[in-house]
């Protein structure tokens, strides 16, 4: 008999053991950078409970106008009768709270309570998102242009972040929505309210976001790949949007994020103190603002506005540090 022949190291090892078919090699699955951060994030408990309300949130927002035309809902609509007209009070126990009514009524107009939160809802949330989209839009263009071309450039947009930082934003906001009142460029009511909102909070909030973007880009125009783009022939523009911009995604998201309850709890202030959102419409801030005066005949009156505020931005905050967790590239998790 003729003796097998010889194999050679490598052979050797790319033989399976006997006894093992072709279809028993298990190969190695690779993961994308998008894979590995939503493993990430879906063992953060408390991120992924945030991002279960914060979808709730946006849903309900959404569907608060037709859920109000569906179900007859009237956030202005009076229910005297539900409130004791010497004492202002709403009649019954916890504000009011039953069946029909499950938060509870007003103290003076006998207005629902629920209905009023689910119709301010989309108002916190329109302007919130609005404005961070415009400052974050703002800021990452801004950002990236001082941090990839420096010089002059850099400078002027720098000193203009200190600025704005430097600026009394709560003070310059009461201002232009107090003197704006009445029906400026045309527009009236909601419509005006709601656009100087989003103006006023998303031009002085983009020095944030642009630092952060600043500060990144920094870091990355002297990385390789910028390099081999340079050395292919590609221009300023193309760079900054086909391959820095790719790189900033992970940041500006976290800090977006983050940004949005910021925004929700300004609004809410400005409401608070009377220039933002005005009556009739109902918004979380004005709703504490009424509240102020019957907080202590009518507790639930403040009570459940301000836990709508507070779910909100807990819920925002941890989501927003969940995804900070699950983008950085040095979380061990």
């Amino acid at each position: 008999m003729t003796a097998p022949p010889h194999k050679t190291l490598t052979e050797q090892a790319a033989t399976p053991p006997a006894g093992e078919g072709e279809g028993e090699v298990k190969a190695i699955e690779g993961r994308s950078l998008g894979r590995i951060a939503w493993d990430r994030l879906k063992r953060d408990k408390f991120a992924m409970a945030g991002a279960v309300i914060v979808v709730s949130l946006i849903v309900l927002a959404l569907l608060s106008r037709p859920l109000q035309m569906m179900l007859g809902l009237d956030p202005n609509r009076l229910n005297q009768d539900l409130v004791d007209p010497s004492l202002s009070t709403p009649l019954g126990s916890f504000g009011g709270i039953s069946w029909d009514h499950p938060l509870g009524v007003e103290p003076k107009f006998g207005r629902d309570i629920a209905t009023r939160i689910l119709e301010g809802s989309w108002v916190s949330m329109l302007v919130a998102f609005s404005a961070t989209l415009f400052a974050v839009i703002l800021g990452t263009v801004l950002g990236i242009i001082a941090g990839f071309y420096g010089g002059w450039a850099d400078t002027v947009i720098s000193r203009a972040m200190d600025v704005f930082l430097a600026f009394p934003l709560l003070l310059f906001a009461i201002s232009i929505s107090a003197a704006l009142q009445g029906g400026a460029f045309g527009l009236e009511g909601l419509p005006l309210h709601v656009g100087v909102l989003i103006f006023v909070i998303g031009f002085f909030s983009w020095p944030y976001i642009g630092r952060v973007v600043r500060g990144q880009t920094l870091s990355l125009r002297e990385r390789e790949f910028v390099e081999a783009a340079r050395s292919l022939g590609a221009r300023g523009p193309f760079i900054l949007f086909r391959e820095l911009l790719p790189n900033l995604i992970a940041p500006i998201l976290v800090y977006s994020t983050l940004l949005i309850p910021t925004n929700i709890l300004f609004e809410a202030y400005l409401s608070f103190l009377g220039v933002g959102i005005q009556e009739p419409q109902a918004s979380w801030g004005g709703m504490l603002n009424h509240a102020v005066d019957y907080y202590k005949v009518d507790p639930m009156f403040m009570i459940m506005p301000g836990m709508a505020i507070f779910i909100t931005v807990l819920s925002f905050n941890l989501l927003g540090d969940g995804l900070r967790d699950a983008l950085d590239p040095k979380s061990r998790r």
